[in-house]
């Protein structure tokens, strides 16, 4: 889905949006967050997650508006 001509969404992932790029406005994702929704949403082991996302979103590119989708950590663990 597109939010405007050039900068794209993720069609589902809308909770793991966590910011924005702030030179290209290209909105920036939580992959451990997708990983939650696919889990929750989808009934997905973290493995099939993953795997979903990996073939099918992270190395997707669609253009100059591609999503940007952060490998976040936490560093409290």
């Amino acid at each position: 889905m597109r939010i405007s001509d050039e900068i794209l969404k993720a069609d589902g992932f809308d909770e793991a949006i966590i910011g924005s790029d702030y030179r290209t406005d290209r909105i920036v994702y939580s992959v451990r967050k997708c990983i939650k929704i696919l889990m929750k949403r989808d009934m997905m082991t973290y493995e099939e997650a993953l795997e979903y996302l990996e073939f099918n979103t992270l190395f997707a590119y669609l253009g100059e508006g591609t999503p940007i989708f952060l490998n976040d950590i936490d560093i409290d663990a």
